[in-house]
């Protein structure tokens, strides 16, 4: 004797109140997913625009920085500024240059 349990169900099994209530069910379930969907989603995009967010103060920063950097490398090497630096440097000026000739006879001339 073999002990098999087979379940034959068909639409005229179930009751009226019985399909309302599966597809009751089915709504809640499909409901709950998405809404579950919606919020990773927006969890997602709220990281995101933070990112975005700091990333931009970091380049506006940045951008400052480097104007303030160019400003101070002009500074740096204005004319006055290194007339001043050579003053202070105790370089003597020159009053008189002289030349090293090269006779037409050795290597270097060559």
């Amino acid at each position: 004797m073999s002990h098999a349990l087979v379940l034959n169900l068909e639409m005229r099994d179930f009751s009226p109140w019985g399909m309302k209530l599966f597809w009751v069910v089915l709504f809640s379930i499909s409901i709950a997913a998405l809404l579950i969907f919606y919020i990773l989603q927006i969890n997602f995009l709220t990281k995101e625009i933070y990112f975005l967010q700091s990333d931009e103060t970091k380049v506006n920063q940045l951008s400052g920085e480097n104007e303030t950097l160019k400003v101070n490398f002009s500074k740096a090497n204005s004319l006055t500024n290194i007339d001043g630096y050579l003053s202070n440097q105790d370089f003597e000026k020159v009053s008189q240059v002289k030349y090293i000739r090269i006779l037409e006879s050795s290597v270097a001339a060559k």
